[in-house]
């Protein structure tokens, strides 16, 4: 067979031209290069910036189905908002004692990536570059696990990264080289004394961690083992949900409609009632509601006397998992909520948002955010960071 040499060329052209986008190597992901700006655009209430501010905060929120990672930070009082392309971002956890983000990308097979302030850079003849201020956050290591776990919540309990792996109705240790091991079930999932793990059937998506498996406690969209399954249109689903005790692996609270990102602080347990658009505490086996927002709540982390809780869009398809929400009146955002009152300090939406998933925060003198600006992207000044970075 007989090649042309132009057509050689062509095709060698295009090949050299590939795979050049820091952001699509950073995150595996071919697309990467193509994020829609519109999907970046914001608006942020009063307060919202003095929140962060007066706090030292640099919050990490996920939008899975827009496959972004959102950093927000104030540092000195100047709003920042940067991103990372990432393929469908579900649950993320900050292990502020080590410096390090754990970041769950949940397509088949799943990855779990880990990502770390750049702290340096190395000296080059080529590049003479600043460091860009605040520490981004940049991945060094991504591990695989078998898309059958179905990751949705990551948690750090002691040393030890944990995920709620869904598909397997657990809790599973992660190790670093790709092994997994279920580690804690509700006794639900028991059948003859042994757990179900081959398919999801009850939507265990979260993980408020304490200091051990005992310590903590676990939401759920059911407590049986049914024909019909989480993502079933006909998957019955209000006032089903629960929150499981790690110590005696049976519901604390029931009455909860597909609930979401419990978290516990202070001694109190806390959830998002998605479906119903709440955020409260579990009291006497009780939700004791704070507050409700418009839209699916889900998204989570607390720090000192407020709670950032974000909103997300429902899904027209699954609008019946959400009975207590007005579906078209739904928005995209994230809300710093103050526990006493249950009176919203700020938000920051996004009108062309649809889903959030996770929420946790890390401080802005470790990092103010991640890799990429929103607004117009800079590729050398990128180049030239990824080229050199030093992450400690």
């Amino acid at each position: 067979m007989r090649v042309r040499r132009a057509e050689l060329a062509a095709m060698w052209a295009l090949q050299t031209a590939e795979w050049r986008d820091t952001a699509q190597i950073c995150s595996q992901w071919r697309e990467a290069s193509a994020t829609d700006p519109r999907l970046l655009v914001s608006r942020a209430s009063s307060g919202w910036w003095e929140v962060l501010a007066e706090r030292g905060l640099t919050l990490l929120i996920t939008r899975e189905y827009e496959h972004l990672v959102i950093a927000a930070s104030a540092p000195a009082g100047r709003p920042r908002l940067s991103f990372l392309p990432m393929p469908h971002p579900s649950g993320l956890v900050v292990d502020r004692g080590r410096g390090r983000v754990h970041l769950a990308s949940t397509r088949n097979p799943n990855q779990v990536f880990m990502l770390k302030p750049a702290t340096g850079r190395v000296e080059r003849a080529d590049s003479q570059t600043r460091l860009p201020k605040g520490g981004p956050l940049v991945p060094v290591s991504s591990t695989f696990y078998p898309g059958s776990l179905y990751l949705h919540d990551l948690a750090m309990l002691g040393s030890s990264l944990h995920g709620s792996a869904v598909g397997h109705n657990a809790v599973v240790t992660l190790m670093p080289d790709g092994h997994f091991t279920p580690v804690w079930w509700p006794r639900c999932v028991e059948r003859k004394g042994r757990p179900v793990f081959e398919r999801n059937h009850i939507q265990l998506n979260s993980i408020a961690a304490g200091r051990t498996l005992r310590d903590s406690y676990f939401s759920a969209s059911s407590t049986s083992l049914g024909r019909l399954r989480p993502g079933h249109l006909n998957y019955p689903v209000d006032r089903r949900g629960v929150i499981f005790s790690g110590s005696t692996r049976e519901p604390v609270c029931t009455g909860l409609t597909r609930p979401h990102s419990a978290r516990l602080s202070d001694g109190r347990l806390w959830v998002a009632n998605s479906g119903y658009g709440e955020l409260g505490s579990v009291s006497d086996g009780v939700l004791d509601v704070v507050t409700r927002l418009p839209g699916w709540t889900r998204g989570l982390c607390l720090v000192d006397d407020v709670a950032f809780v974000a909103t997300s869009r429902v899904i027209p398809r699954y609008a019946r998992y959400a009975p207590g929400l007005d579906v078209e009146s739904s928005r995209c955002g994230v809300h710093a909520v103050s526990l006493s009152s249950g009176s919203v300090l700020g938000s920051l939406e996004w009108p062309y948002g649809s889903q959030v998933f996770a929420i946790d925060w890390i401080a802005d003198r470790v990092s103010n955010g991640l890799p990429f600006a929103v607004g117009s992207r800079r590729s050398r000044r990128e180049i030239e960071f990824f080229h050199t970075f030093l992450a400690g």
